[in-house]
This record gives C-alpha cells, sequence and structure tokens, in this order.
C-alpha cells in the first residue's frame, strides 16, 4: 500500500486489518464443512468419525469467519488531528498532541528482547481518554489486556504483585482533579499500571493491522509529525 503525500494527508486514511479479509473465505468453507458433515451423518453411519472431524472444523471455521466479518470495516481512521481505533465495542480517539511515544511494545525476558504482538501509545495525559471511551469499549479492553497484565506482574518476577494490581482497580481515581469510578475508574488504572510496568498506556493488537508492526509504527509517526508542521 502507497503512503499518502503531503497534500493528501489532508484527507483521513483508513486501515483496515488483514484478518477481517479472510472472513468470507473462512465462513464459506466452514459452511461447506458443515454441510458435508451432515451428508456423511445422514448417508454413511461408517464414516462418522469423518463427519464429526469435518463438523469440528466447519463449526470452528463458521465461528471464526462470522466473528471476523462482524468487526469494523475499518480498524483505523488517521486523520490531521488524531487517529481513531476503531473495535467491536466502540471507538476511541486519540490526539496527536497528546501522545508522547509510539513503538512495538517489547519486554526483556531471561536478556532477550521479545516483541509482544502490539502496538504501544505512550500518552502525555490518561484523562482524553477516559472521557471519550464507552464503558463498554474499556470492558472489552480490561478483557483482551489480562495476557498484558500477567506480562507486567512477571516483570516483577513476584506474581503477587498482579493482586496488588488488580485490588488497586477496584478503587476510584483522580485524574487532574476529575474522578472516575467503576470501569472507567478500572481502565485508568490499568493504563497506569501497564505503563510503570511495560513504558505505554494503550496497547493495539497487530490483528488490527494491515501491514508489519514495524510499518504501522513509522506510518503513525509520520502522521504525528505532519500534524505538528505549520
Amino acid at each position: 500500500m502507497s503512503e499518502p503525500s503531503q497534500h493528501e494527508r489532508s484527507e483521513p486514511l483508513f486501515i483496515a486489518p488483514h484478518n477481517k479479509r479472510n472472513g468470507i473465505s473462512l465462513t464459506i468453507a466452514g459452511g461447506i464443512a458443515v454441510f458435508i458433515s451432515l451428508i456423511l451423518f445422514i448417508n454413511s453411519k461408517s464414516l462418522f468419525g469423518v463427519g464429526m472431524v469435518f463438523f469440528a472444523v466447519g463449526s470452528v471455521g463458521l465461528v471464526l469467519g462470522v466473528a471476523k466479518m462482524n468487526q469494523p470495516k475499518a480498524s483505523f481512521k488517521l486523520s490531521a488531528v488524531g487517529f481513531d481505533y476503531y473495535h467491536g465495542r466502540g471507538t476511541v480517539h486519540v490526539a496527536w498532541d497528546n501522545v508522547q511515544r509510539i513503538d512495538v511494545s517489547r519486554v526483556t525476558q531471561n536478556l532477550e528482547l521479545i516483541e509482544l504482538p502490539y502496538i504501544g501509545i505512550k500518552l502525555k495525559h490518561i484523562s482524553p481518554i477516559l472521557d471519550c471511551i464507552s464503558p463498554r469499549l474499556a470492558t472489552g479492553l480490561l478483557t483482551e489486556q489480562r495476557p498484558l497484565l500477567m506480562t507486567a506482574a512477571t516483570q516483577d518476577e513476584d506474581l503477587q504483585s498482579l493482586e496488588t494490581y488488580v485490588g488497586a482497580e477496584f478503587t476510584p481515581l483522580v485524574v487532574n482533579g476529575e474522578r472516575y469510578r467503576g470501569v472507567l475508574a478500572m481502565f485508568g488504572h490499568r493504563c497506569q499500571t501497564l505503563d510503570s510496568q511495560l513504558g505505554f498506556h494503550l496497547y493495539l493488537s497487530i490483528d488490527s493491522l494491515d501491514r508489519a508492526p514495524t510499518e504501522f509504527v513509522s506510518l503513525l509517526r509520520q502522521w504525528q509529525q505532519q500534524s505538528i508542521k505549520p
């Protein structure tokens, strides 16, 4: 995919994830496999085992395909003021002037640098995110980020710290004089915990990208740099 020129960047750029493109193929293949299994069940008792294999594989493919097709058509919209992240549970806007750093998320384990399957966004302030994210999306991200929370806990080499992190999430959060409660407070605490342990507040799954993570990081940086030019 060719990158937009400086003139073209006045127009938003929409990013469609690669995995959504496989949704139709998975749905069709899964449907065919389920159909074949039904024929085997009805017409041949001796092939019942084969039919079960077709049914199991087809069912998984069908469920995954439908799930991919129900995802938003675009996962990101890049514009002059920032980017919007589209998720199945909602949308959140991140302004360029609130972004401190963008990079592929990495951790050190056994003296090795390991890349995590996320693009990390370090914010200057988390309150603009808490003000625009819906409770439904915050809940979805909290669930999806459980592996990240485990990773953050193991960075301290003390799994008991996980209980401390989780316990803190159930307390109100005060940011810049604004008090947040419930799911928004939990999400804010999670952002702060992941930032202190892994270096970023927000984590964008690489499944939502249309290119290699390093290329997407470069793209976001270019748009951010363009936004601050006179």
